[in-house]
């Protein structure tokens, strides 16, 4: 989109501000709840455990996405796109690697939890870092890609943000669309749907997985609110975070 201030065609000024102000607040809540987040977890050492790890990587995960609709967000209020071309590729490659390391980190916690409930054994620090580890370099092999020529980074039809150009129906892409979705989509969602379902079978409960698209950027606070404040020993460490001095007591008894 060009660095103008007309609007994107098909669209109305008073929609791409209302896009705006959606973006913004999901990007301002995401970030903030997922900040908490990974702030209760280098505060909080109770936190620093193999398990909350894999939270941690899905919370930094998930600012990333906060961060990037952040971007596009202010983007929609100016009602123009402003960092040029390579701006769109940088927004497009960081938006992706954050999404994708987001959904796999999903993925890795459904199987932490499965070996911690349905094993009875505790996830090893070199299992949950090699897990972490290979959840963000898979990430950002495959984000790279569309950087390198296979598939491509373009504006979405709103013209302020950056993404796959799903319009494209070449062989490029659409090789590159089917073998990325079946590693980094498909495969998550199987080993987290057979993950809770074996928890279920084996301890009666259940988790459901949904991941839908303007909605996408609500992941980041969806994932916070399931994932962190969800987890009791979480929500103890983020108010231990908030009240300093009553936690400073508890430590002295």
């Amino acid at each position: 989109m060009a660095e103008t201030s007309a609007l994107p065609t098909g669209f109305g000024e008073l929609e791409v501000l209302a896009v705006g102000m959606v973006l913004l607040v999901e990007a301002l809540s995401g970030l903030s709840l997922n900040t908490l987040t990974i702030f209760s977890f280098c505060k909080t050492p109770e936190l620093r455990t193999p398990c909350h790890l894999l939270v941690l990587s899905l919370a930094l995960a998930d600012s990333g996405i906060s961060l990037n609709a952040l971007i596009a967000a202010t983007s929609s209020l100016l009602r123009r796109w402003p960092y040029g071309s390579d701006g769109c590729q940088a927004h497009g490659f960081q938006g992706f690697v954050t999404a994708l390391a987001s959904i796999c980190s999903s993925a890795a916690i459904a199987w932490g939890r499965y070996h911690h409930y349905c094993t009875r054994s505790q996830l090893a620090w070199n299992s949950a870092i090699s897990l972490v580890l290979f959840v963000w370099l898979s990430s950002t092999f495959w984000a790279a890609l569309p950087l390198l020529g296979w598939g491509h980074y373009d504006y979405e039809p709103l013209g302020t943000c950056c993404t796959l150009d799903y319009s494209k129906g070449d062989r490029n892409f659409t090789s590159f669309l089917f073998i990325m979705s079946f590693f980094n989509f498909a495969m998550p969602l199987f080993i987290t749907i057979t993950s809770y379902s074996l928890m279920e079978q084996k301890l009666g409960k259940s988790g459901h997985l949904q991941v839908p698209a303007l909605i996408a950027k609500m992941v980041p606070t969806i994932n916070a609110i399931n994932y962190a404040l969800g987890n009791e020993m979480v929500c103890r460490g983020i108010w231990q975070c908030l009240s300093p001095q009553k936690s400073k007591k508890d430590r002295a008894k």
